[in-house]
């Protein structure tokens, strides 16, 4: 379906498949590089970009709204999904739309639930950046990675949704499968040093954060082959993460 049907159909009857006014939004992250990575759509007939997001159908519960939407955009499955907030202030309007909707021919009613008050349940997710293969919904042009300090300004208060997706993030750091979910199965404790420091935007001692690590219990050492070549050529030992929840 191109992005004309698929955008009439919404206006004429999305109310027969959707709940009117409630959508959920995925905070989506991956980690590439040292960097953490934000997925983005960018809409037809327009150059701005939001969070993917989508309309929760009559017969489906919100967490599985939340989990179609993210099978949709990256292509996997049984991933890392928390529900941290609800978004729900009476100026979310979503008429910042209608001049895109314009420039495909296609006028919504000002009436119209699509582009009045929603209200939104945000998730984030947390996935292997080399796994997901991101893919756009049939209203947008386009679906990326976008480093996450250098993304562009986005629609509605999707920058304040990704404020306080990243909090979540910080405030689990320790107790979500944040290590499981964002780095491969097993990696060298640098590795893991620099995914805690980019999740929290600050340096941290490598010493104390190693020690503090392995106090608490949140990795165990692969055993036998479990070592890679280190800087210097001496083999530097992999872990895997075994933190609370990390099944």
């Amino acid at each position: 379906m191109d992005v004309r049907a698929a955008l009439s159909d919404l206006i004429s009857i999305g109310d027969r498949r959707f709940i009117p006014h409630l959508a959920v939004d995925c905070a989506i992250l991956g980690f590439h590089a040292g960097e953490l990575k934000v997925l983005l759509l960018r809409w037809h007939g327009s150059e701005r970009w939001s969070l993917p997001g989508g309309f929760v159908e009559k017969n489906e519960p919100l967490d599985l709204a939340a989990e179609r939407v993210l099978r949709e955009r990256t292509g996997l499955d049984e991933i890392y999904l928390h529900q941290f907030h609800a978004f729900g202030g009476t100026d979310r309007h979503e008429d910042d739309l209608v001049p895109s909707f314009r420039s495909l021919g296609i006028e919504v009613p000002l009436d119209h639930w699509l582009v009045n008050r929603i209200v939104s349940v945000g998730y984030v997710a947390l996935v292997d950046f080399a796994k997901a293969t991101p893919k756009p919904d049939a209203l947008a042009a386009e679906c990326r990675w976008w480093d996450m300090h250098e993304r562009p300004p986005l629609l509605f208060d999707h920058d304040e949704i990704v404020t306080r997706a990243l909090e979540s993030v910080r405030v689990q750091l320790d107790t979500a499968p944040i290590a499981a979910s964002l780095l491969p199965d097993t990696f060298a404790m640098p590795e893991l040093l620099r995914l805690y420091q980019t999740v929290l935007g600050r340096p941290l001692d490598r010493r104390n954060f190693q020690r503090r690590i392995l106090e608490l219990g949140l990795v165990e050492r692969v055993p036998e082959n479990g070592k890679r070549a280190g800087r210097v050529g001496r083999p530097g030992h992999l872990y895997r993460w075994v933190g609370k929840d990390a099944g």
